[in-house]
């Protein structure tokens, strides 16, 4: 198999979620996860031409939310671009960081409430039931606080 350049297929991603976000087929999309704030920087050119192509907007995410939807060093201390169309979604993805954050603090993110965190984020990139379920049963690597 052929070696794909980095770059170039990040902003392939890019451009593909743009599309499903415009489209209405995802709520909010993400760019693939990045070590440096500098690779997700070199993005934001392409990512701004993307969003006017489509109609959509990013946010620069340098602190991403961590859930049992995903494996914890797929995100954890990593750089993201969040893809959206209306501001409600981006508000509706920051006040569920804000409400993990507080049941953190208030030493209650557990049980139920963990497991809701994560629904909640599945729903908002749009997945399937089955698969936030499946993602959730199949993540061998949890976040441990």
């Amino acid at each position: 198999m052929q070696n794909i350049e980095s770059f170039s297929y990040q902003c392939g991603v890019i451009d593909c979620f743009n599309e499903m976000v415009c489209a209405g087929v995802k709520n909010l999309a993400l760019s693939h996860p990045l070590d440096s704030a500098a690779e997700r920087d070199a993005l934001l050119p392409f990512t701004r031409e993307s969003c006017n192509r489509y109609g959509t907007q990013f946010y620069i995410e340098d602190e991403p939310l961590l859930t049992d939807l995903f494996p914890i060093s797929m995100n954890a201390g990593k750089h993201n671009i969040l893809l959206y169309r209306a501001d409600h979604i981006l508000g509706q993805y920051l006040r569920l960081k804000a409400w993990k954050n507080s049941l953190v603090q208030e030493k209650v993110y557990f049980g139920g409430n963990r497991t809701q965190i994560a629904w909640d984020y599945g729903r908002l990139l749009s997945y399937p039931e089955e698969a936030i379920r499946r993602l959730i049963a199949d993540n061998p690597e949890k976040e441990q606080l």
